[in-house]
C-alpha cells in the first residue's frame, strides 16, 4: 500500500477536460462583472453537487462575487484546515473564443484562461471529487475560495482572502505550474500606479501652439519610467488612455505602471521614485497615485515543510518538483506574506498564458491532480 493512497485513484484524463473544456468556454474576464459571475454559477453548481456548502460573497468595486465551498468535515469549520485559493476571472475578453477556440492539438488543449487558472482550478475539483467518491477523509477541513479580480491585483478581494487564510493551517495555490514542472514558494513583491497627465486644450489645426498636450508629456513619463528599470526593480507601462478627437490637444491621458521587486526594500524604493515624479513641461500636471500592492513572500519554515510534503507526493507518483522564487504576483503573495503555510503553483503545466496560444499540457492533467489529492489527504 502506497503511503500516499489517494494518489492511486482512478482520475480519467477525458473526464478532467471535460470539465476544463466546459469552465474555458465559459469567458470570464475580470472587468466584465456579469461574465465572472457566470462562471462562479458553473463552478458554484460544481462544487455544490460534490457536497460543499456554498457562500456567495458579493463583489464590490463593479468586480464579481466570489465562492467559498465549504466540505462536511468532522472537526467541523471551526478547526484550521486546507484553503484552496483560486481565481476564475481571465484577461481574455468576451468575445476571444472566436479567435482562440477550444481545441486539442497532440499533448496540448488551448482555451482563453485554459492555463491561467481554470486549469489548476478543475483538477483541485477533481481531486476532491475523486476522494468524496472514495469514501475517503481528509484530515482537515477543505475549504475552496474562488476570487473575481486576481488578474488586476485582487482590490475588491484582499480583504477576503486574508480572512480566510487566517482560518487556514495551510493555502494551496493551484496557480500553473513553473515550466519545469516545479511549485511556488516565493514570490516577488509588486506594485501598481494609476498616472494621470492634464494639459490644455486648443484646436490641432487652428490654433496648435495654444495647447499643451496631455498625451505628449505622457509619453515622455513613459519612456522615463520605462527606463528606471534595474536588475533589481523593474518598471513597466501596460495600459494608456488618452484623448477623443485628432483635430484636438489632448486635455487628459491616463496610463497604469507596474513595478516588481525580488526584495520588498527595493519595491519600497521604486515607489518612491514612482510617487516623486514631475511633469517636465509647463502648463501641464501630472499626478502618480499608487494602486494596488502585493508584498514580497518570501520562503520560510512552515511553506518550505508544505513544499517537502508536496514534493515526497510527487515523488511517490513518479515525478519530481523542485521549489522556486516567481515574479508575476498571485494571490499566495498575501497568504504567504501573512506567514500562513502557502504553497502555490500546483496547477497543470502548459505555456503562453495571457495570449492568443495559451495551452495546456494534457498529459500533466492527471499527475498534478494526484499532487494535489494527495496533499488534501495527507496535511494535518
Amino acid at each position: 500500500m502506497t503511503e500516499f493512497p489517494a494518489t492511486a485513484l482512478p482520475f480519467d484524463v477525458e473526464e478532467i477536460l471535460a470539465r476544463l473544456t466546459r469552465w474555458a468556454a465559459c469567458e470570464s474576464p475580470t472587468f466584465d462583472a456579469a461574465a465572472v459571475n457566470r462562471m462562479m454559477d458553473l463552478a458554484a453548481r460544481d462544487l455544490a453537487l460534490l457536497g460543499a456548502r456554498i457562500d456567495r460573497i458579493p463583489g464590490r468595486m463593479g468586480l464579481g462575487d466570489c465562492v467559498r465551498a465549504r466540505f462536511p468535515h468532522p472537526a467541523g469549520d471551526a478547526a484550521p484546515g486546507i484553503c484552496v485559493m483560486a481565481h476564475l476571472d481571465t484577461v481574455h475578453p468576451v468575445g476571444t473564443l472566436a479567435k482562440l477556440p477550444i481545441r486539442r492539438e497532440g499533448n496540448r488543449c488551448y482555451g482563453p484562461g485554459i492555463l491561467d487558472m481554470k486549469g489548476g482550478t478543475v483538477i483541485s475539483v477533481e481531486a476532491i471529487r475523486l476522494i468524496l467518491a472514495a469514501g475517503m477523509q481528509t484530515k482537515l477541513p477543505v475549504t475552496f475560495l474562488l476570487t473575481s479580480d486576481e488578474e488586476i491585483g485582487s482590490p475588491s478581494t484582499r480583504d477576503i482572502i486574508e480572512a480566510e487564510a487566517a482560518r487556514n493551517a495551510y493555502v494551496l495555490v493551484p496557480e500553473p505550474a513553473r515550466p519545469d514542472g516545479g511549485v511556488v514558494t516565493g514570490r516577488y513583491a509588486i506594485a501598481r500606479f494609476n498616472l494621470k497627465t492634464t494639459g490644455r486644450p486648443s484646436h490641432a489645426g487652428a490654433r496648435l501652439a495654444e495647447g499643451r498636450s496631455a498625451i505628449r508629456e505622457m509619453a515622455k513619463q513613459i519612456v522615463a519610467i520605462e527606463d528606471m528599470t534595474t536588475d533589481d526593480c523593474t518598471f513597466s507601462v501596460g495600459v494608456i488612455h488618452g484623448g477623443q478627437w485628432v483635430n484636438c490637444v489632448s486635455t487628459t491621458c491616463e496610463a497604469e505602471a507596474l513595478s516588481m521587486a525580488k526584495r520588498q526594500e527595493d519595491l519600497d524604493a521604486g515607489v518612491q521614485r514612482m510617487l516623486g515624479l514631475r511633469s517636465g513641461a509647463n502648463d501641464v500636471l501630472l499626478e502618480v497615485t499608487r494602486g494596488v500592492t502585493r508584498p514580497v513572500w518570501e520562503a520560510d519554515a512552515k511553506g518550505m515543510a508544505l513544499f517537502g510534503q508536496a514534493r515526497r507526493i510527487a515523488n511517490a507518483i513518479g515525478y519530481d518538483i523542485n521549489p522556486q522564487s516567481s515574479g508575476g504576483g498571485s494571490d499566495g503573495n498575501f497568504t504567504g506574506a501573512m506567514g500562513v503555510a502557502t504553497l502555490d503553483g500546483l496547477g497543470v503545466q502548459g505555456a503562453l498564458a495571457h495570449t492568443l496560444e495559451e495551452h495546456v499540457l494534457i498529459d500533466s492533467l492527471v499527475p498534478r491532480a494526484k499532487l494535489m489529492a494527495g496533499l488534501l489527504t495527507t496535511l494535518d
